[in-house]
């Protein structure tokens, strides 16, 4: 949280009347010395003085800090008016409390702003701020509005276009595929074709050989530009079945994230979890849907690019989305400068990104990052990047294709000495598709959709773990259980093992609670899809994530219940819970 501004805290104050009292003399030193004449001293003195003020005048980007949400956000705070039905279903199922970060930023501020001249880039309702494009003499009107608390400067030069020198996707290539296709006599479901190894390696086929697929889960993917995945072939299966719910695009609203004009990164890192091409290449989570959502412009590194990727993350959240992938790293900027990051801010808790991402956690989601591709002998960063520190970040390196390191994977630990990366997957020699066909693709971008993936499916697996759980369980089964590193991590998750070892524990899936009517004004009946035998507690939870109604019974054979008095309950949506000593039942229902 930022502190109050100074009223005047920007860089046209003190710098900028030292500087126009350094031209004054420099200007009338050379007055004397030449022994200028008078006019001519003053089209001198006038030029200095126009190009002094247009600098000052110039645009550049800001951080605004709200001081609250505006008034009255307690009595009208509705959450499923802004989120999604599948993401209030999240909330309720972990019981994940609804809270003021959930309530969008107050429109009237935002407008004041942009009446004060600023040009709104992006808003975060988790951080309760807005990123302006404006010039110092609007930002200066801005900080004395009453609801602002604090003001950033994040970049002093608006429309900072020029070519990277340290792209996001350093260290990273794409090659067109030119090797056979492997084939392999196997029972399982799909035809890998030349994905097998990333599979494999994960002991993934098992969990597509008893039907997890990625069937009712929703990803996120957070990148760069989705280039020619409306008509690639390799998609088609994603398109037909409408596994593809929407785009947009945070960097530069309103482009069309499919245009050959946008980087082919996001389409290759799809390809990792989406694609369908039996006997060439099948992703790790082929029947999942998917949200693409472009929050990075690949040609160049600026720190707005954190605040996309928030914004992006908070719309995830506000559609549903069970996960997010994101193959993107943040570390070093352009131009270099004061806005770079080090080492000592790798700890978790610095970078607005990485906040983001564990503010993302924090609501449900489960955050898959790339470790970053920085680990070279001679690359003078070595460590992960950002977001992949946060400590609720599920952050993967990179293996080739016999479980070595790879050697550009990034390092940990983190700066407060936690292990990084979590867990690791291929990353060199990936199979991927970009948009001129069968590709091999190196880099912890494919590491970490292939992760994501299957992650996907042992969730879908075992749904009454939270994110968090999954991760665990995930870390648990892996390679480097025993003796985790800096290096790999865990090691290389055995996803076989995962779901067999807990599905023990959890029964596998979680069962459906019937409630009718729905919805209900006074009476509701629950229906069990089996007959219930001993003792049993039955929960009401609301919105907020409060448990508003609980009973605890014994009964010799049920099969159904009914609860009155449902007309006190105020009108919303509702998760009803029924736990015996081995499953746990649950539905939801609408109160009128």
């Amino acid at each position: 949280m930022y502190q109050k501004a100074h009223p005047n805290p920007y860089p046209t104050t003190i710098s900028s009347i030292s500087n126009f009292t350094t031209l004054l003399i420099v200007i009338f030193a050379l007055q004397i010395t030449l022994n200028m004449k008078k006019t001519n001293f003053l089209i001198v003195l006038t030029m200095f003085v126009s190009t002094l003020f247009a600098q000052e005048s110039k645009p550049g980007i800001y951080e605004l800090q709200f001081k609250d949400k505006g008034p009255n956000t307690d009595a009208a705070f509705d959450p499923s008016a802004f989120l999604s039905e599948k993401a209030v279903e999240r909330r309720l199922k972990h019981q994940i409390a609804f809270e003021q970060s959930d309530i969008p930023v107050n429109v009237e501020y935002v407008k004041e702003v942009a009446d004060n001249g600023a040009k709104i880039l992006t808003r975060s309702r988790w951080f309760n701020n807005v990123v302006v494009e404006a010039t110092p003499d609007m930002v200066k009107q801005i900080s004395d509005l009453p609801f602002v608390a604090a003001v950033k400067l994040l970049d002093n030069e608006a429309n900072n276009v020029s070519l990277s020198q340290k792209p996001f996707l350093e260290a990273e290539s794409i090659n067109k595929w030119t090797a056979g296709i492997p084939k392999k006599a196997t029972s399982d479901v799909y035809n890998y074709g030349a994905a097998f190894n990333q599979i494999n390696q994960l002991k993934g086929q098992y969990l597509h050989n008893h039907g997890f697929s990625g069937q009712g889960m929703t990803i996120a993917v957070l990148d760069a530009g989705f280039n020619s995945v409306d008509v690639m072939t390799c998609f088609d299966s994603l398109r037909s079945n409408n596994q593809i719910k929407g785009t947009r695009d945070f960097a530069q609203p309103g482009n069309n994230v499919y245009a050959t004009t946008m980087h082919t990164h996001g389409t290759s890192v799809l390809s990792c979890m989406g694609a369908y091409a039996n006997g060439l290449m099948v992703g790790t989570a082929p029947k999942a849907d998917y949200w693409l959502l472009r929050s990075e412009v690949g040609e160049y590194e600026n720190i707005i690019e954190e605040y996309f990727w928030v914004s992006a993350a908070e719309f995830a959240d506000s559609i549903g989305a069970d996960l997010i992938n994101s193959s993107l790293g943040y570390t070093e900027f352009d131009p270099p400068g004061t806005t770079n990051h080090t080492y000592a801010d790798m700890d978790g808790n610095t970078t607005y990104i990485t906040k983001g991402a564990d503010k993302a956690a924090e609501k449900g989601i489960l955050v898959v990052n790339s470790a970053g591709n920085s680990g070279g002998i001679n690359d003078p960063w070595k460590y992960i990047g950002a977001p992949a520190d946060g400590d609720s970040v599920f952050s993967i390196g990179a293996v080739d294709a016999e479980g070595k390191r790879s050697s550009f994977s990034s390092l940990g630990p983190t700066y407060d000495r936690r292990i990084k990366p979590t867990v690791s997957a291929q990353g060199t020699g990936s199979t991927i598709f970009s948009p001129t066909g069968l590709s091999s693709g190196n880099g912890t971008s494919f590491s970490s959709p292939i992760i994501c993936g299957i992650t996907a499916c042992l969730w879908q697996a075992l749904p009454n773990l939270n994110n968090m759980e999954i991760i665990e369980a995930i870390k648990a089964t892996s390679s480097q259980v025993n003796n985790p590193d800096s290096l790999l991590g865990w090691g290389i998750p055995n996803y076989e093992l995962a779901l067999t070892t807990l599905s023990v524990e959890t029964q596998t899936t979680d069962k459906t609670l019937f409630t009718y009517p729905n919805p209900v004004t006074n009476s509701l009946t629950i229906g069990l899809p089996i007959n219930l035998h001993g003792s049993y507690t039955v929960q009401i939870i609301d919105i907020q994530g409060k448990t508003v109604y609980s009973i605890s019974e014994q009964n010799d054979s049920l099969r159904s219940l009914q609860i009155n008095n449902i007309g006190k309950l105020a009108a919303g949506i509702y998760l009803i819970r029924l736990t015996d000593d081995l499953l746990t039942y649950s539905g939801k229902f609408v109160k009128k």
